[in-house]
């Protein structure tokens, strides 16, 4: 596991040869060490260093996370209403305030609870579906038919060549932070396919061998980053105006001034909870 990488760590059991009984997890529901963590989007309220807990209502909708290194069940459960002091997923990553299993934990929720969200009506049928398996599964009371919880995988990448390493920004970002080429792989493409369609989608550039460096889970709503280093075949970038704002080759200095904040022109590249930002270390560790 790379050191400050955000949602990642996670260390519940999810009894996945388990959840599947209703009486199993109905039990679990009733267990007195049984713990709720609610939700509201993308925030959470935190008690000091830990995930705030509540009891389990019998009433209330929720799902099954897993249990804990002591045993205890974990649930989710989504509110509508506002929290007066929640905290949002990407600061709760970015300053560090929780453990990274706990971070990892919420990561998990987030997912599902969206999915469950987006999710209430079979796609076959359009009948109102049952939550299944402590809500691994939705299951579809008129056509039969089962719906699972998916993970959209996203390939992000840094492309090396002799003229130095490519990052590119959105101008949806913050002022001066360039990052890695990113995009959802699409179906019937492999990983090294996904990724050299990107970057020649995105600016032009052709790139050959690609090397797996590490993965993140990106709960917004339910991705898995899979992060790469690739070897440019071509030098000359293209921008698509449509994806990217700019794109150009930083030095190895360039990005050692970006890390430390000292930049000519105030560039800096992603913090460490992201996996961007170990992708581009990984790079300039390997040139």
């Amino acid at each position: 596991m790379l050191p400050d990488l955000g949602f990642v760590g996670g260390t519940l059991d999810r009894q996945a040869n388990y959840r599947s009984d209703p009486e199993w997890i109905a039990a679990r529901r009733a267990d007195h060490g049984a713990k709720l963590i609610r939700l509201n989007g993308d925030k959470v309220v935190l008690n000091g260093g830990s995930i705030a807990h509540e009891p389990i209502v019998d009433t209330e909708p929720s799902i099954f996370l897993g249990l804990d290194s002591q045993g205890c069940p974990i649930f989710a459960a989504e509110t509508a209403e506002a929290f007066a002091n929640g905290v949002d997923l990407r600061s709760i990553a970015t300053q560090g305030l929780l453990p990274a299993s706990e971070l990892a934990l919420l990561a998990q929720a987030r997912s599902l609870l969206h999915w469950h969200q987006r999710h209430r009506f079979c796609s076959n049928c359009s009948t109102l579906t049952a939550v299944a398996d402590g809500g691994y599964r939705r299951h579809c009371p008129n056509c039969e038919a089962d719906h699972f919880p998916r993970t959209d995988p996203v390939i992000i990448i840094v492309v090396r060549s002799m003229r130095g390493f490519l990052l590119g920004r959105q101008s949806s970002w913050m002022s001066g932070m360039y990052s890695a080429l990113a995009g959802f792989m699409e179906p019937g493409e492999t990983i090294e396919e996904a990724a050299r369609r990107e970057v020649f989608e995105e600016a032009g550039i052709r790139v050959g061998a690609v090397t797996y460096v590490a993965s993140q889970p990106w709960p917004f709503p339910s991705s898995l980053m899979v992060g790469l280093l690739g070897k440019a075949l071509s030098e000359d970038i293209r921008i698509d105006a449509r994806e990217l704002e700019d794109a150009r080759w930083f030095t190895a200095d360039e990005l050692h001034a970006m890390r430390t904040g000292v930049h000519a022109d105030g560039l800096r590249f992603p913090v460490p909870m992201a996996i961007a930002h170990h992708l581009i270390l990984a790079a300039l560790q390997q040139s």
